[in-house]
């Protein structure tokens, strides 16, 4: 499934849940991305044609480690510490991921 493909169903997943919405602009901030908001603030996006989602830090760590994901690079020539760049292609865990995501930045942005 593409990146874009997995957005799609994201939004389909998650834009009835409280608080989130996909904005007008497709969330056009500083990445230039398709995104995902809860309570104003990114969870996941679609950026450089890959699917990232925000995550604490030491769990971006981990899931890079394990081979889950990827360092998000925003172009600053510096991997984002809290960002993820999802590369687990099984749907079950690029879902997985999505949720934890919704569920971090829920919890920081309420």
């Amino acid at each position: 499934m593409l990146p874009e493909e997995r957005f799609n169903a994201l939004v389909d997943e998650f834009s009835a849940s409280p608080g989130v919405m996909v904005p007008a602009e497709t969330g056009r901030g500083g990445f230039g991305s398709s995104a995902l908001k809860v309570n104003g603030s990114i969870f996941a996006m679609i950026a450089g044609g890959r699917l990232v989602v925000k995550l604490p830090h030491d769990r971006v760590t981990t899931l890079i480690g394990s081979g889950a994901g990827a360092p998000f690079d925003a172009g600053k020539g510096r991997a984002m510490k809290e960002w993820l760049t999802v590369t687990a292609d099984d749907e079950e865990s690029w879902l997985a991921l999505a949720r934890e995501a919704l569920d971090f930045v829920r919890s920081v942005h309420r």
